[in-house]
């Protein structure tokens, strides 16, 4: 058996033209006893950190390397029909580590420079420059000397193929592949044809000759998915044939392979292509042993930081700015602050991170000072107090009992992880500072890999086999929706995959059976399904890294290939998050958190109205009215607070301390959650505290004996068993992560500790069976900590200055129309008024008025422009616009044109001003056939020609001609409904109001769904309301009118189509636009296909009639603890000034008895209007429902 090793593997990262997954081709050589394998993927090195990883995991060498795309001139980015982009392909492989780094740098700079359309190009000169180290070959058909025999000639071919051996010598190898590829090019010449002048070659020059075989796939039976993803990368249908010897690249054909042979062939199969001249089998070992692959895998690399010159380590520095933050932090330094700021720099100065501190301490303050708003802390470095003095963290670790080794094991060193919150609007700003401090060529953003998902993969294969749309979203809707699901779990021979199994649900597993058996199918769905499942996972594309940035102490192409990306300035590392730490890298997360923007603007507008200046970092944390708002769960818009079940859980809870919020925000997730109601019941005295050991009080009495976070279980093994702060974290991550070698190491240790401090043995171990049980939910007390700090800020500003607050929360969700009417609907809980633009009042961003009103941003205004809005307010510092004909005679027309001024108009900025209207800026005057819009803008431009003119007149300053104002026509106002669309259009909401306004009442009442929640009950009759927003009639082709027709409501709208009875009975009710209506209907299967619904109507009734169908009466429900005779008296005269025919009940309860009694009226009557329900909850507290 020949000594053979393959030298040219493309895998999945060859993108859209490899399906080898990388543990598979190394499976598969491990097995066939190859001593080595290269990975040369398609211009980049995407895969090469886990390539290398996968194969020194196997004993196999691993060989790094790349097939270039090679060109005559990188830099040329300009073609014709004439002379298009020729790119050879050009296999280069790194010898040693100077290799390396060269086939990084010219990865790197074919994208840098190169990179034309998809295709990272390098050339001729760049690889002259960067061939120390690497090894070249001929390479494959598609490269420059085999293309120049092929087009050129033998003698031009062999002038190019000297060139190549001129600038690599020994290191260059003739590469022979047998792929039986006739006709190449039309040209009438075999590959074998250029394999032998490429062997008469080999023997005059005496260059090596190698075998290769150009692998882009596992298995021979792969070619078929291999194929189909060739036709996802190009957009063809594999049915168009492949074109062929002279039709190669001809119209009515597609790029493809043409045939199986591209697949990672074993060495018996390699021994009989190239049975007649074995010995390039052999020679593929010259080049292995050659080769001395680069250990990709090193120690962190940080970038160097700047001291100032007095200090002579970074260490020495580090410990300055610590203990002269530590002043400021505490004023008079504690014997255990200091002996906490020694341990924890002697540990940060053995592990060698002194300068991972110094350099995010200078960011955050670099933040700080440009205005950006930095988080409180996020994860375990809240643990740190060198963090907190330093200004990196916000919150202290000592006062909350915050563990460092939680953060930095001193005894299991690995390379910390500081995530920084930055405000979302400025973390860009940092992201700047950074670049500019170290230099745009040691920054670098991290790449993300986009792979096939189940249904992508499904939609990609349907596309490729000319699968119906239709057909392709009715098999993706019978694949089971759970996370876990993937097709080969799905589709696993002998039934769904076991593990899979045990996580469906009913409704999942019948799913999956019905999947299977679509995929068993003899037809092209089946063929599609499993094709998909081959092809599921593949890499389909490149992306960016959401936070990660990384930091290198020099250009960062000496450490790894870097590529770009459209969306962004920076470069992007090749290789992803899971491994750039391996590689050495300093990787840190700049996050942007849109709270701390909400926080950031609501101070600012707090400053602009009320002249008081509020700093984020030292809002109090026990204001007596922010535990109100908790304790009344009125927490809509407080960061991680907002949830139903947890306002449920406050309101019982009742906070009235900082360590309730922490524990909270710790427990409100799943697992932790079935501990809440014994948290509560024990904090209100209804359930007895028990330690399994007394001392244990010590460290769970503020969570009232539960095990709440990870550091209690740290702690408790350090004061139970004695372990080290080492040993506690070690327990920490084998429980949380279910290491049983680890535990199972742990255990005896932690029984004898406890022995030994005379604890009795049975408690400990109902201790630690306890923790096994819980320990994998117990949370990060410092993440909770910090995250429960951004959520007291957000209450604190709600809780004392709401509308403020609120102005920013709209100002932030603009772009999500459910949360906009959600929080609108929050401002009116709230009596706050929110207000439309208005020239005069509103700024760049929401603010509040005067009158504490929230008015509505410029910027918000689709058509306004931010130069627009910058003239509007820059003008309006000289006096507020008295009429529209000043306020265009003022602003910079330039800035604010025609069109701005349609949708100011639109969007009501300019009601306020007298005697003009919305439709005056839409109705042409009939006199002269001008808008108020276009009268406004000529008006303006003449006065300010005129006093241009007057004021840079030859003869000196004149008084500018007066230009008189035209008169404003008569228009009649638009109409509601109108005046909402047209706002809608402009602003994407109702802002005067909504539609339905004038029957919430009703909609409130009777309703059962929503059209964003009825998809949620299938199968269930429901309710819905709403206004007719538009309806499309049409006929079929049998000439059957039918329609479709868009219902609206506050969350959202769903389209109907009727055809047939449906329209008949129903079409006139919808045909309407504007109509306000009731419809029931049931969302369900659609007659002939189970796998789609429809929402299907049984009734359609006006709202205006509602009311009086199905309004028998009111329940109004009291507060037993409320209850009082001025109470009563308001209830009463509410009552009796709105008399009428609805009968009215009243239910009493008693929350804390948990009782109620329900009273019955005789003698009292009223009318259930919305007047009187504003005015009764206007006059109190009360809960009412209409009875049907």
């Amino acid at each position: 058996m020949p000594e053979f090793s393959h030298l040219h593997c493309h895998t999945q990262f060859s993108l859209l033209d490899g399906a080898a997954s990388i543990p598979g081709m190394i499976a598969k050589a491990k097995a066939d006893g190859q001593a080595a394998v290269a990975i040369t993927d398609h211009g980049n090195m995407f895969g090469a950190f886990k390539f290398v990883a996968e194969a020194k995991k196997h004993g196999i060498k691993p060989i790094v390397g790349c097939e270039f795309y090679v060109v005559e001139d990188r830099f040329q980015k300009s073609f014709t029909k004439e002379k298009r982009d020729k790119r050879y392909h050009q296999l280069l492989l790194a010898k040693n580590e100077v290799g390396y780094r060269n086939l990084s740098k010219l990865c790197s700079l074919g994208y840098i420079d190169g990179l034309y359309s998809k295709w990272p190009r390098v050339d001729k000169e760049l690889i002259k420059q960067y061939s120390e180290g690497l090894i070249a070959t001929s390479c494959c058909i598609g490269a420059e000397v085999p293309q120049a025999i092929i087009h050129k000639g033998e003698e031009a071919a062999e002038k190019i193929f000297l060139e190549w051996l001129d600038i690599f010598g020994e290191d260059y190898f003739i590469e022979l592949q047998r792929h039986d590829i006739k006709d190449l090019d039309g040209s009438g010449l075999s590959q074998e044809d250029v394999n032998q002048v490429l062997l008469k070659w080999s023997e005059k020059y005496k260059v090596t000759a190698i075998a290769t075989n150009d692998s882009h796939y596992v298995e021979e039976e792969d070619s078929n998915a291999h194929d189909i993803l060739l036709c996802v990368n190009t957009g063809e249908l594999q049915e168009t044939p492949i074109g062929k010897g002279e039709n190669f690249g001809k119209r009515g054909t597609r790029f493809g392979f043409p045939n199986e042979q591209f697949f990672f062939k074993t060495k018996a199969q390699m021994e009989q292509v190239f049975s007649d001249i074995p010995h390039v089998l052999d020679n593929t070992q010259i080049i292995v042993d050659r080769i001395n692959t680069p250990n990709l895998e090193r120690d962190i690399l940080l970038p160097n930081f700047v001291m100032p010159e007095q200090f002579a380590t970074q260490d020495d520095y580090l410990r300055h700015i610590t203990f002269e933050g530590a002043r400021k932090r505490y004023g008079e330094i504690s014997a255990l602050v200091e002996e906490r700021i020694n341990f924890e720099l002697s540990v940060i100065k053995d592990s060698g991170y002194p300068g991972y501190f110094l350099i995010v301490q200078d960011f955050t303050k670099a933040a700080r000072e440009m205005g950006v708003s930095v988080g409180p802390g996020r994860g375990s470095a809240a643990g740190s107090v060198v963090a907190y003095c330093c200004g990196i963290t916000n919150v202290d670790p000592i006062k909350y009992d915050l563990l460092f080794e939680r953060f930095l094991n001193p005894e299991r060193v690995s390379m910390p992880d500081i995530d920084i919150d930055f405000d979302d609007e400025g973390r860009q700003q940092v992201i700047d500072f950074v670049v500019d401090k170290y230099g745009k060529n040691q920054v670098a953003q991290i790449i993300t890999y986009g792979s096939m998902a189940a249904k992508m993969s499904l939609r990609d294969v349907g596309r490729v086999l000319d699968v119906p749309l239709s057909e392709v979203n009715k098999v993706s809707k019978v694949f089971p929706d759970h996370l876990s699901a993937t097709l080969k779990k799905v589709l696993a021979d002998g039934g769904v995959d076991k593990k899979l199994a045990d996580k469906l649900n009913g409704e999942q597993k019948v799913a999956a059976e019905a999947f299977r058996k679509l995929a068993a199918g003899d037809d092209k769905i089946g063929r599609m399904i499993t094709e998909a499942k081959n092809l599921e996972g593949s890499i389909r594309s490149t992306g960016v890294h959401a936070c990660g940035v990384i930091i290198t102490p020099d250009d960062i192409t000496k450490y790894l290939p870097v590529t770009v990306a459209k969306d962004s300035d920076l470069l992007l590392t090749q290789f992803d998050n899971s491994v750039v730490e391996k590689a050495g890298l300093l990787k840190m997360d700049f996050l942007g958190l849109k709270t701390l923007t909400i926080i950031k603007d609501a101070i600012a507008t707090i400053k602009l109205k009320h002249g008081v200046i509020i700093d984020q970092d030292e809002i109090p944390l026990d204001d007596e009215k922010t535990f109100e708002l908790f304790q009344k769960g009125m927490t809509n818009g407080v960061f991680q607070f907002e949830s139903p079940g947890m306002k449920k859980h406050l309101r019982a809870l009742k906070p009235d301390k900082f360590e309730d919020i922490i524990a909270m925000n710790a427990l409100y997730r799943p697992g932790p959650m079935e501990y809440i109601p014994n948290y509560i019941a024990r904090k209100h005295g209804k359930e007895k505290i028990v330690y399994d050991i007394p001392v244990m009080e010590e460290k769970l009495k503020e969570t009232y004996g539960i095990t709440v976070y990870q550091e209690q279980v740290m702690l408790l093994s350090q004061l139970l068993a004695g372990f080290s702060k080492g040993q506690a974290d070690s327990l920490r991550k084998a429980m949380g992560k279910k290491i049983k070698a680890m535990m199972d190491e742990l255990y005896p240790k932690f029984m004898d500790g406890c022995e030994a401090n005379g604890h009795d043995r049975k408690a400990a171990e109902k201790v630690w069976k306890d923790w096994e049980a819980f320990a994998e939910y117990a949370f990060n007390k410092s993440h909770s900590t910090c995250y429960a700090v951004v959520a007291f800020q957000t209450a604190y500003l709600k809780a004392n200055y709401p509308a403020e607050f609120m102005s920013a929360v709209l100002g932030h969700n603009m772009n999500d129309i459910k949360k906009v009417t959600f929080f609108m609907e929050e401002c009116k809980r709230l009596k706050i008024p929110v207000l439309g633009p208005d020239v005069n009042e509103s700024y760049k961003k929401f603010t509040v008025n005067k009158d504490g009103a929230i008015r509505f941003a410029l910027s918000a205004i689709k058509g306004v422009g931010g130069a627009a809005v910058d003239a509007i307010i820059e003008e309006r510092e000289n006096g507020e616009y008295k009429d529209i004909y000043e306020f265009t005679s003022r602003v910079n027309l330039r800035a604010v044109n025609k069109k701005s001024i349609e949708s100011l108009a639109i969007a009501g900025a300019f009601d306020e001003f007298e005697n003009c209207h919305r439709n005056h800026f839409l109705v042409a005057d009939p006199t002269d056939n001008s808008t108020l819009t276009e009268k406004a803008v000529k008006f303006g431009n003449s006065v300010q020609t005129s006093t241009h003119s007057a004021a840079n007149s030859l003869f000196g300053e004149l008084a500018p001609i007066e230009v008189v104002a035209p008169k404003i026509h008569q228009v009649d106002e638009l109409g509601l409904i109108e005046k909402l669309n047209m706002e809608k259009e402009v602003i994407g909401i109702y802002l005067t109001g909504h539609p339905l306004d004038s029957y919430a009442l009703e909609v409130r009442s009777y309703t059962t769904a929503t059209t964003s929640n009825f998809k949620d009950k299938p199968g269930q009759s429901v309710k819905l309301a709403g206004i007719i927003s538009s309806c499309n009639s049409r006929f079929t082709k049998k000439g059957t009118k039918f329609c479709n027709f868009t219902l609206e409501d506050y969350e959202g709208q769903l389209e109907v189509f009727l055809f047939g009875k449906d329209y008949v009975e129903f079409g006139n009710m919808v045909e309407i636009v504007g109509n306000m209506v009731f419809i029931t209907g049931r969302y369900q299967a659609r007659k002939y296909s189970e796998d789609e619904f429809e929402f299907k109507i049984s009734s359609i009734e006006l709202l205006e009639d509602i009311k009086d169908q199905m309004t028998s009466g009111i329940k109004l429900t009291f507060d037993l603890n409320k209850l009082d005779e001025e109470f009563i008296d308001n209830v009463v005269a509410v009552i009796e000034n709105h008399p009428g025919k609805h009968n009215i009940s009243i239910e009493v309860l008693d929350q804390q008895e948990r009782y109620k009694v329900e009273f019955y009226s005789k003698t009292k009557r009223v009318d259930v209007s919305q007047e009187f329900i504003e005015e009764l909850t206007n006059a109190c507290d009360v809960e009412y429902k209409l009875n049907a």
